[in-house]
C-alpha cells in the first residue's frame, strides 16, 4: 500500500507541542506537508504557557529536512478557515484538531 503524500499541503495542527497533536504534526511532515504548528504551551489543566514546547517540535521537524513554523494565536471559528500561515502563503488545506 503507497503512502497519502501531503506534498505542497499546508497541515494546521493544534495542540501539537505534545501528545497526540505532536504525532500528528510530525507525520504530517512526514508525509510532505508544510506544517503550522499551534500549542498555547500550558498544563493539562489550563494553566501556564510557553512556547517551547511548539518550537521543540518546529526545530524536529526542520532538523528532519521538513518545513514547519509556529503560531500560538491560531482560532478557528469557521468551517473555512483562512490561512494561518504568514511565510506559507496559501490557504490551509488540512486541519488536525488534537487534544491530549
Amino acid at each position: 500500500m503507497s503512502d497519502i503524500s501531503y506534498q505542497d499541503r499546508v497541515a494546521i495542527v493544534t495542540g501539537a507541542g505534545g501528545g497526540l497533536g505532536k504525532t500528528y504534526a510530525l507525520e504530517f511532515a512526514r508525509r510532505g506537508a508544510m506544517v503550522v504548528v499551534n500549542d498555547l504551551g500550558g498544563a493539562s489543566d489550563g494553566t501556564g504557557a510557553g512556547s517551547t514546547p511548539a518550537d521543540d517540535v518546529v526545530k524536529e521537524i526542520t532538523e528532519a529536512g521538513g518545513k514547519a513554523e509556529r503560531r500560538s494565536r491560531i482560532t478557528i471559528r469557521s468551517r473555512r478557515p483562512k490561512a494561518a500561515s504568514r511565510s506559507f502563503k496559501r490557504r490551509s488545506t488540512i486541519l488536525a484538531r488534537s487534544t491530549s
